[in-house]
Order: C-alpha cells, then sequence, then structure tokens
C-alpha cells in the first residue's frame, strides 16, 4: 500500500488570505506539499495520476489519500466530507492520511474524524516541529505546546490514529531541546511520528534568513547522531513514519547533501548499529 499526495485547495490559518502569505517561517508558497503534485486536477484525477505512478513505480495494488499541503481540516465539515469521499471513491483508495495543524481540529471536526476512522484506515497529521513555545514563536507558527497537547488529547479522546511531526535542525534549537522533545513524544506515546530534516527553500522566509548568511544548517553527521538520539527515546511501540526527507531540487538551498535520501538511512542504520542500540533503549517508558 502506497500513498498519493493530493493538493484539494484548502488554506491554512496561519497565512493572509488562507493560501497567499509568508505562514511558517519554513513553509514554500505550495504550502509544504510533495514535489509532482497536479494541484489543476480534481481530487479523482489527481489521485488516478499518482495511482499509474505508483503501479509503476512500486507495483502498488492499494493506497491512501493523502491530504498534504496546507492544513487538510481548515473547512467546514461538509467540505471536508465531500473531499475526503471523494477521495474513497477511487480506484483502490482504502485509506486516508490527513495533515494539519493542531489549530484546526476543533471538536466537531474530530467528531467527523472518528467517523472514518471506523470506516476505513486513517492516520491523523499533526504538524507540531519542536514542544518548545520560544522554537514555536520563531517558527511563526502560530500556535503554542499547549494547543497542540489540548489537540492531541481529544483526538486520541475520539481513538484516532495521530502521527505527530518534528524537524531537527530548527533555528535556535539546541541539542537537549531536541531531545526534551523526543521526550515529550515518548511521554504522550504517541502512534507515529514523521522526523524531519529542515529543509532551506528558495521563495520562503528562511531561505531569505540563509541568503544574509543569519541560520545555518546541520551536517550530515550532526542530523544522523541527532536522529538517532532521538529514536533512542522514542517508545518502542510508536510507529515511525519518516527519518529523512528531500527538498524539490529546483528550489533547495540547503543542506544539498539531503538530495542523496538513501546516504542518508544507510548512515542512520549505521550508526545505530555502531551503537548496539534501538529504538525505546533510551525511553523511560520503554518497558
Amino acid at each position: 500500500m502506497h500513498k498519493i499526495s493530493i493538493d484539494a485547495g484548502f488554506g491554512c490559518p496561519n497565512r493572509s488570505d488562507g493560501r497567499a502569505g509568508s505562514g511558517c517561517l519554513f513553509c514554500d508558497p505550495g504550502g509544504s506539499g510533495a514535489v509532482g503534485i497536479e494541484r489543476d486536477l480534481s481530487i479523482t484525477d489527481q489521485l488516478a495520476a499518482g495511482h499509474d505512478v505508483m503501479v509503476r513505480k512500486y507495483k502498488a495494488k492499494r493506497f491512501m489519500a493523502y491530504f498534504q499541503p496546507f492544513s487538510n481540516t481548515f473547512a467546514p465539515v461538509a467540505r471536508l466530507m465531500r473531499d475526503y469521499d471523494e477521495a474513497l471513491r477511487a480506484p483502490d483508495v482504502v485509506g486516508l492520511a490527513i495533515g494539519t495543524r493542531p489549530d484546526c481540529l476543533p471538536d466537531e471536526v474530530l467528531e467527523m474524524l472518528a467517523e472514518y476512522h471506523r470506516q476505513t484506515y486513517l492516520w491523523l497529521e499533526i504538524g507540531l516541529q519542536s514542544s518548545h513555545d520560544v522554537t514555536l514563536a520563531r517558527l511563526r507558527r502560530g500556535h503554542d505546546y499547549a494547543c497542540f497537547l489540548d489537540a492531541y488529547r481529544r483526538a486520541k479522546q475520539q481513538g484516532l490514529r495521530v502521527c505527530v511531526h518534528v524537524i531537527i535542525g530548527l533555528p535556535g534549537e539546541s541539542r537537549r531541546q531536541v531531545l526534551e522533545t523526543a521526550d515529550e513524544m515518548a511521554r504522550l506515546r504517541i502512534d507515529g511520528v514523521k522526523l524531519h530534516l529542515l529543509h532551506v527553500l528558495r521563495g520562503t522566509p528562511l531561505g531569505d534568513l540563509y541568503e544574509k548568511g543569519e541560520i545555518d544548517v546541520l551536517a550530515m553527521r550532526d542530523y544522523v547522531t541527532l536522529v538517532c538520539d532521538v529514536i533512542e527515546r522514542l517508545h518502542p511501540a510508536t510507529l515511525i513514519h519518516r527519518l529523512t526527507g528531500d527538498g524539490p531540487r529546483d528550489s533547495l538551498l540547503a543542506p544539498l547533501w539531503s538530495l542523496n535520501k538513501w546516504e542518508v538511512l544507510n548512515a542512520i542504520d549505521a550508526e545505530l548499529e555502531r551503537r548496539g542500540t534501538q529504538q525505546g533503549d533510551r525511553c523511560e517508558k520503554g518497558s
């Protein structure tokens, strides 16, 4: 089963008119969406195009519709249901992954998602990035950690599977702060996590700072070390959805080593083998 990323046209409360404006410090004009999304097509046609690619490349047979760019619960419930239903009617689509922000999850949306959870295979993906309010303010996220905790608690009360997004290498964050975020994820015993490498993209406020020499990025060795430190602290029951990522080649300013994704993944494996450790070994709740 493979995910097909789609853009359903949702906006974001952290942008001036929903889709325009600067948004978060790191977010590109496309809302941090996947490369290759054909945004001008309908949901059905986007899924058909992605279906053909996945079958050709991976011989995939089943698919999850991944509502990825922007905030995919930032709309009235009726609009959300219309779009989710359209995705589930597409051939061979057997589940939904819905990416959003913690401040876009009112109770009525979570209740609606719980109904889909009972009908299909569903992951709710919440962008957190850091558990530190000083970092969230620096990123211009527009919410604090308490907002995330409230949304997460209410999502779990509805029985939802939650995947939390965390970025490693954020401006101003120390190693200690990164590990404190990992410890928080272990304390919450989150269902899933996506670990992202900070990408500096052209056309973003972060990119402007980088080109002025006001921020720096992690070297590959430092990123690998931090990822392994985080893995050791995560609860062993947490499903790791992602360990790194590769930004769009035509707009990536740094770090360019991230384009060699398999080299990074192999280096993470090698470092864990060198340490003789695995996920949960340094988690206080790992037993």
